[in-house]
């Protein structure tokens, strides 16, 4: 009974190892890209740029796949990156449910797949991603007023090599 039990242990152990995490070579174009969290079709890819101009008149989620260049990654556990905007802005990317992360040191070109969004972000939350940015008390204390957002939900992420 035992040796069952320790056996049915093993195996649901084994069954919830997390998949998502492992980096997976993935070629596009002769371009190599590591591979985070669910695999996605990469057939019709727009620049990030060209989709901010249209979600300010969505009153919805869009489901998009994009490409733009890593600005910032959260420096604590990867859980979020920012990707830079034409107009100065940038774009805020989280990660569905927690279920991967990006690599601390992760830059270069992406590939994103999810869902873009406008959203207001509070003080408290501007404030808080400062900090896991490794911004000053002195810089953190200067944001004072909620910011309009554009954010994204990424379901998978490709991470040029």
């Amino acid at each position: 009974m035992l040796g069952r039990f320790s056996l049915i242990i093993l195996v649901l152990l084994l069954g919830c190892k997390n998949q998502k995490t492992e980096r997976v070579p993935v070629k596009i174009d002769s371009k190599t890209y590591f591979s985070f969290g669910d695999t996605f079709e990469t057939n019709q890819v727009l620049i990030v740029d060209e989709v901010v101009q249209n979600i300010e008149h969505q009153t919805d989620t869009m489901q998009v796949t994009l490409k733009g260049t890593i600005k910032e990654v959260c420096s604590k556990k990867g859980c979020w990156m920012t990707l830079p905007l034409a107009n100065g802005d940038e774009v805020m990317v989280r990660f569905k449910d927690y279920g991967f992360f990006m690599p601390l040191d992760a830059k270069g070109e992406v590939i994103i797949n999810g869902k873009a969004y406008l959203s207001e972000t509070s003080v408290a939350d501007l404030q808080h991603y400062a900090e896991d940015s490794g911004a000053s008390e002195e810089d953190i204390a200067a944001i004072t007023s909620p910011k309009k957002t554009y954010n994204f939900e990424a379901d998978g992420v490709l991470l040029a090599k």
